[in-house]
């Protein structure tokens, strides 16, 4: 599944979801895509910040847990939680706790989607 996040706030869904329903009308198939579309850039940019930009590059290919992904990231790992917890509130990466034998339970994250397109307009 595609995701895009955008910012132009009611507008832009109002803009995309008359589009869909074009095509349903005229009987194309829509293929699955998830939209987050911000009220406006400087909000996106809040919540998209470099560093947690990088987060989604690096679970791209393959799902990590936060002490993996500090340790790769060369960060800390209570800063790269915070940084999972503002991306899981905005839909962009999800989140699920995962037995790890003999040292309880480690919270593995993987993105929402496949491929994650930014558009931001000023």
């Amino acid at each position: 599944m595609k995701m895009t996040i955008g910012a132009g706030g009611f507008e832009e869904f109002k803009k995309r979801s008359l589009a869909r329903a074009e095509k349903l009308d005229r009987g194309e198939k829509i293929a699955p895509e998830a939209f987050i579309t911000f009220a406006d850039p400087l909000h996106m940019l809040e919540v998209l910040t470099v560093k947690r930009l990088e987060i989604i590059r690096e679970i791209k290919g393959e799902s990590h847990s936060i002490t993996s992904l500090a340790a790769r990231l060369n960060r800390d790992a209570k800063s790269v939680r915070r940084d999972v917890l503002k991306l899981e509130h905005a839909g962009v990466v999800r989140t699920f706790e995962k037995v790890n034998p003999g040292h309880g339970k480690v919270r593995i994250i993987r993105p929402t989607a496949r491929k994650i397109q930014l558009h931001a307009a000023l």
